[in-house]
Protein backbone atom coordinates (compact mmCIF):
# COMPACT_ATOMS: atom_id res chain seq x y z
CA UNK A 1 0.00 0.00 0.00
CA UNK A 2 1.23 3.46 -0.74
CA UNK A 3 0.41 4.59 2.80
CA UNK A 4 2.51 1.87 4.56
CA UNK A 5 5.05 2.36 7.34
CA UNK A 6 7.99 2.72 4.97
CA UNK A 7 6.30 5.58 3.10
CA UNK A 8 5.25 7.20 6.42
CA UNK A 9 8.84 7.16 7.75
CA UNK A 10 10.06 8.61 4.50
CA UNK A 11 7.54 11.40 4.82
CA UNK A 12 8.57 12.21 8.40
CA UNK A 13 12.24 12.33 7.38
CA UNK A 14 11.60 15.05 4.83
CA UNK A 15 12.63 18.57 5.88
CA UNK A 16 9.72 20.79 6.81
CA UNK A 17 9.85 24.22 5.19
CA UNK A 18 8.00 26.84 7.24
CA UNK A 19 5.67 29.14 5.38
CA UNK A 20 6.83 32.74 5.16
CA UNK A 21 5.45 34.91 7.96
CA UNK A 22 4.52 37.76 5.68
CA UNK A 23 0.94 38.87 5.26
CA UNK A 24 -0.30 37.85 1.83
CA UNK A 25 -2.59 39.91 -0.27
CA UNK A 26 -5.95 38.22 -0.68
CA UNK A 27 -7.33 40.58 -3.27
CA UNK A 28 -6.43 43.43 -5.62
CA UNK A 29 -4.10 46.11 -4.30
CA UNK A 30 -5.90 48.50 -1.87
CA UNK A 31 -9.14 46.55 -2.14
CA UNK A 32 -11.04 45.59 1.02
CA UNK A 33 -9.52 42.12 0.75
CA UNK A 34 -5.94 43.45 0.65
CA UNK A 35 -4.31 42.33 3.93
CA UNK A 36 -0.87 43.84 3.34
CA UNK A 37 0.33 46.61 5.69
CA UNK A 38 -0.38 49.18 2.96
CA UNK A 39 -3.86 47.79 2.36
CA UNK A 40 -4.70 47.77 6.07
CA UNK A 41 -3.38 51.34 6.44
CA UNK A 42 -5.47 52.55 3.51
CA UNK A 43 -8.73 51.24 5.00
CA UNK A 44 -7.95 52.17 8.61
CA UNK A 45 -6.67 55.72 8.01
CA UNK A 46 -9.04 58.67 8.25
CA UNK A 47 -9.01 59.53 4.55
CA UNK A 48 -11.20 62.61 5.06
CA UNK A 49 -8.70 64.04 7.53
CA UNK A 50 -5.82 63.18 5.21
CA UNK A 51 -7.61 64.97 2.35
CA UNK A 52 -8.20 68.09 4.45
CA UNK A 53 -4.54 68.22 5.50
CA UNK A 54 -3.46 67.74 1.86
CA UNK A 55 -5.60 70.71 0.83
CA UNK A 56 -4.03 72.77 3.61
CA UNK A 57 -0.51 71.88 2.41
CA UNK A 58 -1.45 72.86 -1.17
CA UNK A 59 -2.86 76.18 0.07
CA UNK A 60 0.38 76.73 1.96
CA UNK A 61 2.46 76.34 -1.19
CA UNK A 62 0.32 78.90 -3.01
CA UNK A 63 0.58 81.30 -0.05
CA UNK A 64 4.38 80.94 0.22
CA UNK A 65 4.65 81.58 -3.53
CA UNK A 66 2.70 84.82 -3.01
CA UNK A 67 4.84 85.92 -0.04
CA UNK A 68 8.23 84.74 -1.31
CA UNK A 69 9.00 87.86 -3.43
CA UNK A 70 8.73 90.03 -0.30
CA UNK A 71 11.37 88.11 1.65
CA UNK A 72 13.54 87.67 -1.45
CA UNK A 73 13.53 91.41 -2.16
CA UNK A 74 14.57 92.23 1.41
CA UNK A 75 17.52 89.84 1.20
CA UNK A 76 18.64 90.99 -2.25
CA UNK A 77 21.45 93.52 -2.57
CA UNK A 78 22.80 95.73 -5.34
CA UNK A 79 25.27 93.00 -6.30
CA UNK A 80 23.29 89.86 -5.55
CA UNK A 81 19.66 89.28 -6.42
CA UNK A 82 17.62 86.41 -5.01
CA UNK A 83 15.06 84.62 -7.14
CA UNK A 84 11.57 85.93 -6.23
CA UNK A 85 10.36 82.33 -5.75
CA UNK A 86 13.38 81.29 -3.71
CA UNK A 87 11.35 80.57 -0.56
CA UNK A 88 8.67 78.78 -2.55
CA UNK A 89 11.24 76.34 -3.94
CA UNK A 90 12.62 75.74 -0.46
CA UNK A 91 9.14 75.20 0.96
CA UNK A 92 8.39 72.77 -1.88
CA UNK A 93 11.50 70.84 -0.89
CA UNK A 94 10.29 70.68 2.73
CA UNK A 95 6.90 69.45 1.54
CA UNK A 96 8.60 66.70 -0.49
CA UNK A 97 10.48 65.67 2.66
CA UNK A 98 7.73 66.26 5.23
CA UNK A 99 4.74 64.57 3.58
CA UNK A 100 6.47 61.14 3.34
CA UNK A 101 7.51 61.55 7.00
CA UNK A 102 3.88 62.21 7.92
CA UNK A 103 2.64 59.18 5.96
CA UNK A 104 5.37 56.92 7.37
CA UNK A 105 4.49 57.87 10.97
CA UNK A 106 0.78 57.42 10.23
CA UNK A 107 1.51 53.77 9.35
CA UNK A 108 2.87 53.04 12.85
CA UNK A 109 0.67 50.89 15.10
CA UNK A 110 -0.62 52.81 18.10
CA UNK A 111 1.82 51.20 20.56
CA UNK A 112 4.79 52.02 18.32
CA UNK A 113 3.54 55.58 17.79
CA UNK A 114 3.43 56.04 21.58
CA UNK A 115 6.94 54.60 21.96
CA UNK A 116 8.23 56.84 19.18
CA UNK A 117 6.76 59.89 20.91
CA UNK A 118 8.26 59.04 24.32
CA UNK A 119 11.76 58.46 22.93
CA UNK A 120 11.44 61.55 20.73
CA UNK A 121 10.44 63.65 23.74
CA UNK A 122 13.57 62.60 25.63
CA UNK A 123 15.78 63.33 22.63
CA UNK A 124 14.42 66.78 21.81
CA UNK A 125 14.23 67.74 25.48
CA UNK A 126 17.96 67.04 25.61
CA UNK A 127 18.45 69.25 22.52
CA UNK A 128 16.34 71.97 24.14
CA UNK A 129 18.66 71.91 27.15
CA UNK A 130 21.60 72.37 24.77
CA UNK A 131 20.12 75.52 23.18
CA UNK A 132 21.32 77.99 25.86
CA UNK A 133 24.76 76.35 25.73
CA UNK A 134 25.34 76.00 21.99
CA UNK A 135 22.33 77.59 20.30
CA UNK A 136 22.36 80.07 17.44
CA UNK A 137 20.85 83.52 17.97
CA UNK A 138 18.57 85.02 15.29
CA UNK A 139 16.84 88.40 15.66
CA UNK A 140 17.75 88.53 19.33
CA UNK A 141 16.32 85.09 20.19
CA UNK A 142 18.40 81.99 20.89
CA UNK A 143 16.10 79.18 19.79
CA UNK A 144 18.02 77.16 17.20
CA UNK A 145 20.78 74.59 17.02
CA UNK A 146 23.10 74.36 14.04
CA UNK A 147 23.44 76.83 11.21
CA UNK A 148 22.39 77.33 7.63
CA UNK A 149 20.48 74.45 6.04
CA UNK A 150 21.03 72.21 9.09
CA UNK A 151 19.52 74.62 11.61
CA UNK A 152 16.58 73.30 13.64
CA UNK A 153 14.38 74.54 16.45
CA UNK A 154 14.07 71.78 19.09
CA UNK A 155 10.94 73.27 20.69
CA UNK A 156 9.00 72.86 17.42
CA UNK A 157 9.73 69.12 17.28
CA UNK A 158 9.18 68.70 21.00
CA UNK A 159 5.61 70.05 20.90
CA UNK A 160 3.74 67.11 19.29
CA UNK A 161 5.95 64.47 20.91
CA UNK A 162 5.44 66.08 24.33
CA UNK A 163 1.64 66.05 23.89
CA UNK A 164 1.56 62.29 23.23
CA UNK A 165 4.06 61.51 26.01
CA UNK A 166 2.12 63.65 28.47
CA UNK A 167 -1.08 61.85 27.47
CA UNK A 168 0.57 58.51 28.22
CA UNK A 169 1.74 59.70 31.66
CA UNK A 170 -1.69 61.09 32.57
CA UNK A 171 -3.48 57.98 31.31
CA UNK A 172 -1.62 55.98 33.98
CA UNK A 173 -3.61 57.90 36.63
CA UNK A 174 -6.86 56.47 35.30
CA UNK A 175 -5.53 52.95 35.94
CA UNK A 176 -3.94 53.76 39.31
CA UNK A 177 -5.18 57.00 40.96
CA UNK A 178 -2.41 56.82 43.57
CA UNK A 179 0.29 57.59 41.02
CA UNK A 180 1.53 61.23 41.30
CA UNK A 181 1.37 61.78 37.55
CA UNK A 182 -0.17 65.26 37.69
CA UNK A 183 2.65 66.79 39.80
CA UNK A 184 5.18 64.93 37.64
CA UNK A 185 3.67 66.28 34.42
CA UNK A 186 3.45 69.78 35.91
CA UNK A 187 7.13 69.64 36.88
CA UNK A 188 8.14 68.53 33.38
CA UNK A 189 6.04 71.28 31.80
CA UNK A 190 7.58 73.82 34.18
CA UNK A 191 11.12 72.79 33.21
CA UNK A 192 10.27 73.19 29.52
CA UNK A 193 8.65 76.58 30.21
CA UNK A 194 11.77 77.83 32.00
CA UNK A 195 13.97 76.71 29.11
CA UNK A 196 11.69 78.42 26.60
CA UNK A 197 11.47 81.68 28.54
CA UNK A 198 15.26 81.77 28.63
CA UNK A 199 15.41 81.87 24.82
CA UNK A 200 13.04 83.91 25.09
CA UNK A 201 9.91 82.39 23.49
CA UNK A 202 6.68 83.33 25.25
CA UNK A 203 4.50 82.02 22.42
CA UNK A 204 5.83 78.46 22.62
CA UNK A 205 5.65 78.61 26.40
CA UNK A 206 1.94 79.40 26.19
CA UNK A 207 1.39 76.50 23.77
CA UNK A 208 3.12 73.99 26.05
CA UNK A 209 1.29 75.26 29.14
CA UNK A 210 -2.05 75.24 27.33
CA UNK A 211 -1.42 71.69 26.11
CA UNK A 212 -0.81 70.55 29.68
CA UNK A 213 -3.93 72.35 30.90
CA UNK A 214 -6.13 70.78 28.18
CA UNK A 215 -4.81 67.31 28.97
CA UNK A 216 -5.36 67.54 32.73
CA UNK A 217 -8.81 68.95 31.99
CA UNK A 218 -9.66 65.96 29.77
CA UNK A 219 -8.08 63.62 32.34
CA UNK A 220 -10.78 64.63 34.81
CA UNK A 221 -9.23 66.79 37.52
CA UNK A 222 -11.66 68.52 39.89
CA UNK A 223 -12.90 71.98 38.99
CA UNK A 224 -11.38 73.37 42.18
CA UNK A 225 -7.92 72.26 41.16
CA UNK A 226 -8.45 73.43 37.58
CA UNK A 227 -9.56 76.84 38.86
CA UNK A 228 -6.40 77.09 40.94
CA UNK A 229 -4.29 76.12 37.92
CA UNK A 230 -6.04 78.72 35.76
CA UNK A 231 -5.29 81.32 38.42
CA UNK A 232 -1.64 80.28 38.43
CA UNK A 233 -1.54 80.65 34.66
CA UNK A 234 -3.01 84.14 34.83
CA UNK A 235 -0.50 85.05 37.54
CA UNK A 236 2.26 83.78 35.26
CA UNK A 237 1.10 86.10 32.48
CA UNK A 238 1.02 89.04 34.90
CA UNK A 239 4.58 88.24 36.00
CA UNK A 240 5.63 87.97 32.36
CA UNK A 241 4.19 91.43 31.75
CA UNK A 242 6.22 93.00 34.54
CA UNK A 243 9.47 91.05 34.17
CA UNK A 244 9.56 90.17 30.45
CA UNK A 245 10.12 93.38 28.42
CA UNK A 246 9.10 91.89 25.06
CA UNK A 247 5.77 90.68 26.46
CA UNK A 248 5.18 94.05 28.12
CA UNK A 249 5.85 95.88 24.87
CA UNK A 250 3.49 93.69 22.84
CA UNK A 251 0.70 93.76 25.42
CA UNK A 252 0.99 97.56 25.67
CA UNK A 253 0.60 97.85 21.91
CA UNK A 254 -2.36 95.48 21.88
CA UNK A 255 -4.30 96.74 24.89
CA UNK A 256 -3.21 100.34 25.37
CA UNK A 257 -2.05 101.34 21.87
CA UNK A 258 1.31 102.42 23.31
CA UNK A 259 4.65 101.80 21.65
CA UNK A 260 5.80 100.84 18.17
CA UNK A 261 2.84 99.18 16.45
CA UNK A 262 4.45 99.07 12.98
CA UNK A 263 4.11 95.29 12.54
CA UNK A 264 0.47 94.96 13.57
CA UNK A 265 -0.55 98.08 11.67
CA UNK A 266 1.08 96.83 8.46
CA UNK A 267 -0.48 93.42 8.96
CA UNK A 268 -3.94 94.95 9.26
CA UNK A 269 -3.37 97.20 6.25
CA UNK A 270 -2.18 94.27 4.12
CA UNK A 271 -4.99 91.98 5.23
CA UNK A 272 -7.70 94.46 4.26
CA UNK A 273 -6.02 95.82 1.11
CA UNK A 274 -7.54 93.18 -1.15
CA UNK A 275 -11.16 93.55 -0.09
CA UNK A 276 -13.43 90.54 -0.45
CA UNK A 277 -11.88 88.89 -3.52
CA UNK A 278 -8.28 90.16 -3.40
CA UNK A 279 -5.99 91.87 -5.88
CA UNK A 280 -5.03 88.61 -7.60
CA UNK A 281 -1.97 86.32 -7.35
CA UNK A 282 1.23 88.36 -7.43
CA UNK A 283 -0.59 91.69 -7.69
CA UNK A 284 -0.35 92.72 -4.03
CA UNK A 285 1.70 95.82 -3.17
CA UNK A 286 1.00 96.37 0.53
CA UNK A 287 2.74 93.07 1.34
CA UNK A 288 6.14 94.58 0.47
CA UNK A 289 5.87 96.77 3.59
CA UNK A 290 5.09 93.78 5.78
CA UNK A 291 7.77 92.25 8.03
CA UNK A 292 8.05 88.42 8.03
CA UNK A 293 5.49 88.18 5.24
CA UNK A 294 6.35 84.54 4.48
CA UNK A 295 6.13 83.32 8.11
CA UNK A 296 4.30 85.14 10.90
CA UNK A 297 2.14 87.38 8.69
CA UNK A 298 1.42 85.14 5.71
CA UNK A 299 -2.29 85.22 6.57
CA UNK A 300 -2.29 88.95 5.79
CA UNK A 301 -0.65 88.28 2.42
CA UNK A 302 -3.44 85.81 1.65
CA UNK A 303 -5.98 88.48 2.56
CA UNK A 304 -4.46 91.01 0.16
CA UNK A 305 -4.01 88.78 -2.88
CA UNK A 306 -6.92 86.33 -2.49
CA UNK A 307 -9.37 88.35 -0.41
CA UNK A 308 -11.18 88.08 2.90
CA UNK A 309 -13.25 85.25 1.42
CA UNK A 310 -10.10 83.15 1.07
CA UNK A 311 -9.17 83.91 4.69
CA UNK A 312 -12.61 82.75 5.84
CA UNK A 313 -12.21 79.59 3.74
CA UNK A 314 -8.86 78.85 5.43
CA UNK A 315 -10.45 79.41 8.83
CA UNK A 316 -13.20 76.96 7.84
CA UNK A 317 -10.58 74.44 6.71
CA UNK A 318 -8.85 74.53 10.10
CA UNK A 319 -12.21 74.25 11.82
CA UNK A 320 -13.14 71.26 9.65
CA UNK A 321 -9.92 69.47 10.65
CA UNK A 322 -10.56 70.10 14.35
CA UNK A 323 -14.21 69.01 14.16
CA UNK A 324 -13.31 65.91 12.16
CA UNK A 325 -10.81 64.80 14.81
CA UNK A 326 -13.18 65.50 17.70
CA UNK A 327 -15.99 63.60 16.01
CA UNK A 328 -13.57 60.72 15.54
CA UNK A 329 -13.10 60.64 19.32
CA UNK A 330 -16.80 60.24 20.11
CA UNK A 331 -16.69 56.44 19.83
CA UNK A 332 -13.23 55.98 21.38
CA UNK A 333 -12.86 54.52 24.86
CA UNK A 334 -9.09 54.15 25.28
CA UNK A 335 -8.02 56.84 27.76
CA UNK A 336 -4.54 57.25 26.27
CA UNK A 337 -5.89 57.71 22.75
CA UNK A 338 -8.46 60.27 23.88
CA UNK A 339 -5.83 62.28 25.76
CA UNK A 340 -3.17 62.07 23.02
CA UNK A 341 -5.51 63.06 20.20
CA UNK A 342 -7.02 65.87 22.29
CA UNK A 343 -3.54 67.22 23.07
CA UNK A 344 -2.39 67.09 19.45
CA UNK A 345 -5.49 68.76 18.02
CA UNK A 346 -5.42 71.39 20.80
CA UNK A 347 -1.86 72.30 19.82
CA UNK A 348 -2.72 72.41 16.13
CA UNK A 349 -5.87 74.46 16.56
CA UNK A 350 -4.33 76.73 19.20
CA UNK A 351 -1.35 77.62 17.03
CA UNK A 352 -3.59 78.38 14.04
CA UNK A 353 -5.95 80.47 16.17
CA UNK A 354 -3.13 82.53 17.69
CA UNK A 355 -1.54 83.25 14.29
CA UNK A 356 -4.81 84.36 12.69
CA UNK A 357 -5.76 86.38 15.77
CA UNK A 358 -2.42 88.21 15.64
CA UNK A 359 -2.93 89.05 11.97
CA UNK A 360 -6.39 90.44 12.71
CA UNK A 361 -5.21 92.38 15.80
CA UNK A 362 -7.27 90.21 18.16
CA UNK A 363 -4.15 89.01 19.95
CA UNK A 364 -0.73 90.55 20.67
CA UNK A 365 2.11 89.63 18.33
CA UNK A 366 3.59 86.23 19.18
CA UNK A 367 5.93 85.27 16.33
CA UNK A 368 4.04 82.03 15.68
CA UNK A 369 3.66 80.36 12.30
CA UNK A 370 0.40 79.32 10.63
CA UNK A 371 0.36 75.47 10.55
CA UNK A 372 1.22 73.98 7.14
CA UNK A 373 0.90 77.41 5.47
CA UNK A 374 3.76 79.54 6.78
CA UNK A 375 7.27 79.00 5.42
CA UNK A 376 9.70 77.09 7.63
CA UNK A 377 11.61 73.81 7.55
CA UNK A 378 11.55 73.00 11.28
CA UNK A 379 7.93 74.08 11.54
CA UNK A 380 6.75 72.00 8.58
CA UNK A 381 8.65 68.86 9.60
CA UNK A 382 7.44 69.16 13.20
CA UNK A 383 3.86 69.63 12.03
CA UNK A 384 4.26 66.62 9.73
CA UNK A 385 5.37 64.53 12.71
CA UNK A 386 2.42 65.76 14.78
CA UNK A 387 -0.11 65.11 12.02
CA UNK A 388 1.43 61.69 11.37
CA UNK A 389 0.92 60.82 15.03
CA UNK A 390 -2.64 62.14 14.86
CA UNK A 391 -3.40 60.03 11.78
CA UNK A 392 -1.84 56.98 13.42
CA UNK A 393 -3.75 57.34 16.66
CA UNK A 394 -7.11 57.89 14.90
CA UNK A 395 -6.77 54.80 12.70
CA UNK A 396 -9.49 52.23 13.24
CA UNK A 397 -10.69 48.94 11.83
CA UNK A 398 -13.77 49.85 9.74
CA UNK A 399 -15.36 46.48 10.60
CA UNK A 400 -14.74 46.56 14.36
CA UNK A 401 -17.73 47.16 16.60
CA UNK A 402 -17.48 50.52 18.33
CA UNK A 403 -19.25 51.68 21.49
CA UNK A 404 -19.95 55.40 21.64
CA UNK A 405 -18.49 57.25 24.61
CA UNK A 406 -21.82 59.14 24.75
CA UNK A 407 -23.81 56.01 25.60
CA UNK A 408 -24.10 56.95 29.31
CA UNK A 409 -24.75 60.66 28.93
CA UNK A 410 -28.52 60.35 29.42
CA UNK A 411 -28.35 57.74 32.16
CA UNK A 412 -28.83 58.68 35.81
Amino acid sequence: MSGGPDNLDATLDRPIIAAPRTTRRRGPRLSRADRTPLGLWFWEIDRVLLLLVSILVAVGLVAVAAASPVAAQKLSTATASIDPLYYFYRQLMWVIVGVPVMLAISMLPKAQARRFAVYGTLFFLFLLILVPLAGASVNGAQRWLGSGFFRLQPSEFLKPLFAVSLAWVLSLRLHDPSLPVVPLSLGLTGVIALLLMGQPDLGQTIIFAATWFVLVLVAGLSMRILGALAGMGFAGLVLAYFFYPVAQQRINIWLFDKGDSFQVDKAHTTLTAGGLIGTGPGAGLAKFQLPEAHTDYIFSVIGEEFGIIACVAILALYLAIIVRVLVRLLDEEDSFLILAVAGLIAQFGGQATINMAVNTQLFPSKGMTLPFISYGGSSFLALSIGMGLLLSLTRRNPYAARVSMTRNWNQK
